[in-house]
């Protein structure tokens, strides 16, 4: 028989219903304008129209402010995606979202950046300089920042964004801060507070970092003290000499040395055992330290030292000892004063206390009438009265030194400079280089002090119980974050809303200067005054207006004022941000307030502050202003390191969206083009890929990004462009027209009553419900990564490895009703598909869409538009179909098994090119295998495992004709010099009984050469005779009239 020529094969393939469709491999830059238009601007104005009735339920994510100081970097990707994501969820559940960004315009950062820009400094610069620079530079940046978020495929109301610089703002702002004033949470106070040297300005506890390994210079400092008559004669009886100053000591440990000028007395616990030791050499200078501390005094004075009095109470020794401060010998005896913190953990149990350097100290003295002294300057540098007696000693020196001289010294030390004197006077018992953990500036990184200043502070202790009670209404996600939100606000009592900074809104104080000094004065009229000017004449003017203009003290005012220089802490701006939202009845004004976990201490914590600072209601009735709370972890490298410029680690957004960070693609050769070696050509995905990666990431923990998990990201977009652009061909097959027009009442009409009947058909809809039904559940808990590895899965898996496999035969070569059945299903997946990706890749989808064929694009609702809930389907005995499913795959994984056995001895090629016999458990009767078997008409087991024939035998049918048969293969083989006659058997296990084969009951798949010959229209081996069409194609191409 002749071999079938070229043109032969050809005209059998104009009978197929081969797919072609040009939707392109990759997103197009041509049309990129398009499509995001169409899924940001359009896609938010539609549901804000159509979904503004009262019935409609609407959903509010509350922008947390940005700041407007730099280029965006990976994290606002992470940040801004996520809630992009969020929106368009709560948009396919029918709901009306209300999103307007914003962005954090004021503080220290912009402050700086301005500064730089306009090469001024900040000693130099007046705060009218600053200000109008400051406000060019957040300006400019709050539009580069908004371009790049559009760009990256995040919709909101950008026309109504808003900047805590606008006046607007401001105003509302300053309502805030007048309510908390008239309920009396607002208070000036001169007392410790963290002060950044590197800032010139007050913070906030939201505003620091730690340094793990800060190095401090530590003295132990023995003060001599003066020992009254009742204790001489009482628990110090024996111990001579104490009738002067200057024999008996008490020992201190400070990591502060500086602080010790401002030293006001010595903290002792009245319940801690205590002891006189005298030193080797120094005999005659007996010291008191904790009875639990001597070793480790010590090893650090490097001495010996030998107990000469135990027994003594902590209560034995408050009150009746005093000594003198060195720095302050003109303040007289200072006492020794039990504290409840005193601890024997560390030091000698003897604690230094500078009530204007430490809350503890400052709490402790001041319930003794001590008052807070910090001779400290803005600038971290000491005054003259660290030591009036001596100012030229220490006047200027830095608590806060930076930089070694050349010989070893440091420069223009405080520390070393009090070390020094002390040696000098005797009282320096030993220093060492201590490291610990020590609060630093989160902008400058440099570290801060304690130091008591004149500070405007909210009273956190008055509005506590209603924060904590406003809490228990909150969903946290993920769960964590109560107790991190509770106990940042649990262990707060104040808040320093002062900032020493002119970018900013000011603290609406006015200051009487006609009295011999700067009197703060502040009242409701006060602050209504200022309100009502800034309406009319905007916040700089509090700043160029003549210090002494009339406008801005009200009529009740008698005397000279001047405004106040002080702006309020940037925390306050953003918190009171909520402001913007409309009040909703028994509700919180937001849904959703989604940012980085070091919120809980910043914005999370100050908008719950301020909201519940200014309600009127009940505690039980107060609500934090959220909902739910979401936080997402820090962004790092794939190794997990934070990302910096010094590693050279850092990574663009735009870097992932070029796909630069991937290796280059390979060129194909063009004959006779030349090729341009210098211009490398990247795998470009677009945004999709950034919100991909995004997506992907479970984003409640530090996210990583490398080049593993971009690759990773690339190819599932690839991946589904490729499964779009196939079903996309099916649907636009000229030959073969949809029968349908709308994938609405497709979807509506497959859930009632599905026209399918082959097994395959009914398997692939089972999956698709249930796929549907999980991703819904899992974006609807937040939880998008878990939605995106399902969805994923589900196209690798199920739809590419099975699925779309069994269907290409059926499509390509069946008969047209067949294929038009089809095209119903592929409608259906594609639909849900849309649905299900519309919130992750919204320029994906919006371009499927636009390749869609015309009629099904009008008479659909687009799939960003429609209210998506999951896929039901009713399957007549679906209960049985994960069972089927699970012997699809294990019947599958057997059949290829052996035909990859039979491939490596080159045996056979494609699966068509077999027959399969499967082998039924002679015990596995009980199973639903024989049902499923069943169940399943002729031809749907060999489409179904893409082979040309399946027979199905019970055991004791297959042993023996399978040896039967196998006797004759065998003669065959030997007359056919073993050409074309092969096969290949693979156990497999149903079921979990005890039978034969643990955990299951064992069965045989046998792959043999096909019985049929090869059919040269669908190469399936069903035909009677070679070169012939098989029944199936014969009927088809009589049918069709092909």
């Amino acid at each position: 028989m002749l071999t079938p020529t070229r043109l032969l094969r050809q005209s059998w393939s104009s009978t197929l219903r081969l797919p072609k469709s040009s939707f392109p491999a990759r997103p197009s830059p041509s049309t990129l304008p398009t499509y995001l238009h169409r899924c940001t601007t359009e896609l938010y104005a539609w549901q804000q129209t159509a979904r503004s009735s009262p019935g409609h339920e609407s959903f509010i994510l509350h922008d947390g402010p940005p700041y407007a100081n730099g280029p965006l970097h990976i994290g606002h990707a992470l940040n801004k995606i996520t809630k992009d994501i969020v929106n368009r969820f709560e948009v396919s559940r029918g709901k009306k979202v209300e999103y307007i960004p914003g962005w954090d315009c004021h503080g220290l950062p912009i402050e700086i950046k301005a500064l730089q820009a306009s090469k001024q400094d900040r000693g130099s610069a007046d705060a009218v300089a600053i200000r109008k620079s400051a406000r060019q530079l957040a300006a400019c940046t709050v539009e580069e920042q908004m371009q790049g978020f559009k760009e990256w495929g995040v919709m909101g109301g950008w026309e109504r964004a808003y900047r805590t610089m606008d006046k607007e703002f401001e105003v509302r702002q300053l309502g805030v801060f007048r309510d908390m004033w008239e309920k009396g949470l607002v208070y000036r106070m001169f007392k410790p507070v963290y002060w950044s040297p590197s800032s010139g300005s007050a913070l906030a506890e939201a505003e620091l970092e730690y340094d793990e390994g800060h190095e401090s210079l530590a003295a132990w400092v023995r003060f001599p003290v003066v020992v009254e008559s009742g204790l001489r004669e009482g628990g110090l009886k024996g111990v001579e000499g104490l009738e002067g100053m200057g024999e008996l000591g008490v020992v201190v440990w400070t990591t502060t040395p500086w602080t010790l000028p401002a030293n006001k007395a010595v903290a002792v616990h009245k319940d801690m055992e205590y002891c006189v030791v005298q030193e080797s050499g120094k005999e005659d200078r007996p010291v008191i330290i904790a009875a639990s501390r001597v070793e480790q005094y010590k090893a650090a004075i490097d001495r010996e030292v030998k107990v000469v009095l135990s027994g003594l109470r902590g209560s034995d020794l408050a009150e009746k000892l005093h000594y003198l401060n060195p720095f302050q010998e003109q303040n007289g005896l200072q006492p020794l004063l039990h504290a409840d913190f005193v601890s024997d953990s560390s030091g000698t149990g003897l604690v230094h206390m500078a009530p204007g350097h430490g809350m503890d100290d400052y709490q402790v003295c001041l319930s003794r009438g001590i008052p807070a002294f910090a001779p400290v300057d803005d600038a971290g540098a000491l005054t003259k009265e660290a030591f009036p007696a001596h100012p030229e000693l220490l006047e200027g020196k830095l608590v806060q030194e930076s930089g070694v001289s050349k010989h070893g010294k440091r420069e223009n030390s405080a520390n070393v400079a009090i070390v020094e004197y002390l040696f000098k006077k005797g009282m320096l018992q030993a220093v060492q280089t201590y490291k610990h953990k020590y609060p630093i500036d989160w902008r400058t990184k440099q570290p801060v002090i304690v130091r008591a200043t004149e500070q405007w502070f909210a009273d956190i202790d008055g509005i506590k119980e209603s924060a904590m009670k406003a809490i228990e209404g909150v969903r946290f996600l993920p769960d964590g974050g109560r107790s991190r939100l509770e106990s940042f606000v649990q262990g707060r009592s104040q808040w320093c809303i002062s900032r020493q900074r002119a970018w900013g809104v000011p603290i609406p104080t006015l200051y009487r200067v006609d009295s011999g000094k700067l009197e703060a004065t502040m009242d409701a009229e006060i602050i209504e005054n200022i309100i009502n000017v800034i309406k009319e004449h905007g916040t700089d003017s509090w700043w160029t207006d003549p210090p002494d203009d009339p406008k801005w003290v009200p009529k009740h005012l008698t005397g000279t004022y001047v405004r106040g220089k002080d702006t309020m802490d940037v925390w306050f701006d953003s918190g009171t941000s909520w402001t913007l939202l409309p009040q909703r009845k028994d509700q919180p004004v937001a849904d959703v307030y989604l940012e980085g976990t070091d919120q809980h201490r910043g914005w999370f914590q100050s908008s719950l502050l301020t909201h519940v600072a200014t309600q009127t209601s009940s505690p039980d009735q107060i609500k934090a202003p959220y909902k739910t709370l979401i936080t997402h972890g820090f962004t790092l490298d794939s190794d997990g390191r934070k990302m910096s410029k010094s590693l050279g680690n850092v990574i663009s957004p735009s870097q992932i969206m070029s796909g630069e960070l991937l290796p280059p693609l390979k060129r194909k050769k063009q004959k006779g083009a030349q090729q341009n070696a210098s211009k490398e050509a990247f795998d470009a995905m677009g945004s999709d890929a950034l919100r991909l990666w995004v997506a992907s990431s479970d984003y409640t923990r530090d996210v990583t990004i490398g080049q593993p998990v971009l690759q990773s990201v690339n190819q599932a977009l690839h991946k589904y462009r490729v499964t779009f652009k196939w079903i996309l061909g099916i649907l636009s097959l000229p030959s073969c027209p949809p029968l349908f027009t709308s994938f609405n009442d497709l979807r509506a009409e497959f859930s009632r009553d599905p026209p399918i009947t082959q097994m395959t058909d009914k398997l692939a809809l089972h999956r698709l419900a249930q796929v549907s039904a999980d991703v819904h559940t899992h974006y609807t808990k937040y939880e998008f990564f878990k939605g995106v590895n399902a969805m994923n899965k589900y196209i690798a898996n199920d739809l590419s490895a099975f699925y779309f496999e069994t269907l290409k035969d059926r499509i390509y070569t069946g008969d047209k009703h067949d294929a038009q059945l089809l095209q119903k299903m592929l409608g259906v997946i594609a639909y849900e598909l849309l649905q299900m990706l519309s919130p992750i890749v919204p320029l994906l989808v919006e371009e499927v869409w636009a390749f869609m064929p015309e009629a099904l694009r009008d008479g659909s609702i687009h799939p960003a538009r429609t209210t998506w809930t999951p896929l039901t389907v009713h399957i007549p005995d679906g209960q049985m179909l994960d069972q089927y499913q699970e012997y699809v795959n294990t019947l599958s994984g057997a059949i290829k098994a052996a035909q990859e056995r039979l491939r490596t001895e080159k045996k056979m090629g494609s699966g068509l090119e077999c027959d399969v016999m499967i082998a039924i458990p002679e015990d596995g009767k009980d199973l639903y295998l024989p049902i499923f078997f069943q169940d399943c008409q002729g031809g749907d087991l060999a489409g179904m495992f893409v082979v040309s024939g399946v027979e199905v035998r019970e055991w004791e049918d297959f042993e023996g004709e399978w040896a039967a048969r196998r006797r004759e293969m065998e003669m065959e083989r030997e007359r056919e010099n073993g050409k074309g006659v092969w096969w290949a058997e693979e156990e497999f296990r149903i079921g979990s009984g005890d039978g034969e084969a643990q955990g299951g009951r064992i069965g045989r798949a046998l792959v043999t050469n096909p019985s049929g010959h090869k059919c040269p229209r669908c190469w399936r081996y069903q035909a009677r005779e070679p070169e012939t069409l098989c029944g199936r194609c014969e009927d088809v191409v009589k049918e069709e009239g092909l």
